[in-house]
């Protein structure tokens, strides 16, 4: 299969001459079409398998026509400006990720899908790509509109140029099904007999889902940092014994000026966690308090919560994100730097990274402790908060790892002056944040 390109390209050189034309002094007889018809084909279909192996859209034939020189030429062009277009693309994306963003995580994301870009535009000659090309009469070259010359922020960068990334890709996909179907690539360096070559179109569909996936993954990072900007210090609270001692207790850590509240509650039926989350929200409304609902989206819809938050062992992201919508944030608990990626992946908008320390609130077997939150800070952007036996005397330890946003239960809401301990920890995280 490795010369199939010059072998095509011979082949039509030869099949689209003129009539009585022949391609050289010496062809020889023609062809008896008997002998056609007894030769083995080259490539036979398993036994047992024919036609109706392959499902064709309906009114199409079951043999693609083959492309004239002129044809393939404009092909080439297309695939030359599209890969060009696609490469470029995400280097600038790369370069948002790397330098505005400053996530190592996604940076290699987009760096390994730029490398599998290369390698599937590697199976089309470059050779050929470069003698197609023809950028000073190309009739494109001079026509721009007036966004094209502005861009609003950084932000303007990155979406101009991921949808730059996946219109290439798209039409490298569709005009890579014509190379596919007069075989004008090489095989992949991996392919076997055993295993068969992916036809390049295939490669280049999955490449763009890839595409789909990161620009979501930046996206919602991007935003959650906005969102979540101010948002260092983070309590867990349960349903108390009543209304009143519930009311008592949250509201005077939303006076305390806690940044995020979390309605956690095991015991509670779900009539009276209704009751309660719905008694936060009024209490939060009138504040900077975000409020969160543990585990329930349907909870979390019905008492207009900022959001909710799953475990691994709980609801999907995406099955979250389909009761809570779109605007709703979403955070996962993590429990190893694979954890922490995947919901990175999977449009999380923020982590709980732990358990850090033994907790009287919450039991586990096992602790990853500060070094999961030495890595996470190390590679991952999106906010994270520290979770687990955090207290004000551990708190500096929590800090030096990077990770600047904790979420704390007992410390808080058992301490004999909630509101006053939480305003100590407030000052302790705002020391931290002013330090250069």
């Amino acid at each position: 299969m490795k010369h199939r390109f010059r072998q095509k390209m011979a082949e039509t050189a030869e099949t689209s001459l003129p009539p009585g034309e022949s391609a050289g002094a010496d062809r020889g007889p023609e062809a008896d079409p008997r002998e056609a018809e007894q030769r083995p084909h080259p490539n036979p279909l398993p036994e047992g398998e024919g036609n109706s192996a392959v499902s064709l859209p309906e009114g199409e034939g079951t043999s693609p026509a083959s492309l004239q020189v002129g044809e393939r030429i404009g092909v080439l062009r297309v695939v030359d400006a599209a890969a060009n277009r696609a490469r470029e693309g995400l280097r600038a994306v790369e370069d948002y990720v790397r330098f505005v963003l400053d996530d190592r995580h996604l940076t290699g994301q987009c760096k390994q899908l730029r490398h599998d870009l290369a390698a599937a535009l590697g199976r089309v000659s470059t050779e050929h790509r470069l003698a197609a090309r023809e950028t000073l009469a190309d009739v494109g070259t001079r026509l721009a509109t007036p966004s094209e010359g502005r861009r609003e922020g950084t932000a303007g960068v990155l979406t101009a140029n991921f949808t730059r990334v996946q219109e290439a890709l798209r039409s490298l996909e569709e005009f890579g099904k014509l190379l596919d179907a007069n075989e004008l690539w090489e095989a992949s360096p991996t392919a076997t007999d055993a295993s068969p070559t992916v036809t390049l179109a295939a490669e280049l569909k999955q490449l763009r889902y890839r595409a789909y996936t990161l620009h979501r993954a930046v996206e919602i990072t991007r935003t959650s940092l906005l969102r979540l900007d101010q948002a260092q210090l983070y309590v867990l609270l349960d349903g108390r014994s009543s209304p009143e001692d519930f009311e008592r207790l949250a509201g005077s850590l939303v006076g305390a000026g806690m940044h995020v509240i979390q309605l956690r509650d095991k015991q509670l039926d779900d009539r009276r966690l209704l009751e309660r989350a719905r008694l936060l929200r009024e209490l939060t409304s009138r504040s900077n308090t975000l409020f969160i609902m543990n585990d329930r989206p349907d909870l979390a819809v019905l008492s207009r919560a900022d959001g909710v938050h799953v475990g691994q062992g709980e609801l999907t992201v995406k099955d979250a994100r389909t009761i809570v919508g779109p605007e709703a944030l979403i955070g996962v608990s993590t429990h190893t730097i694979e954890q922490a990626r995947q919901a990175v992946l999977d449009g999380a908008n923020y982590l709980g990274v732990g358990p850090v320390f033994p907790s009287g609130t919450k039991h586990f077997d096992e602790f990853p402790g500060v070094e999961l939150l030495r890595a996470v800070a190390t590679e991952i952007r999106l906010p994270a908060f520290a979770i687990g036996g955090i207290t004000r005397e551990n708190l500096p330890e929590v800090l030096s790892t990077g990770i600047a946003r904790v979420a704390v239960a007992g410390a808080i809401t058992l301490a004999s002056e909630p509101s006053a301990e939480a305003q100590r920890f407030l000052a302790t995280l705002g020391e931290e944040a002013r330090r250069p």
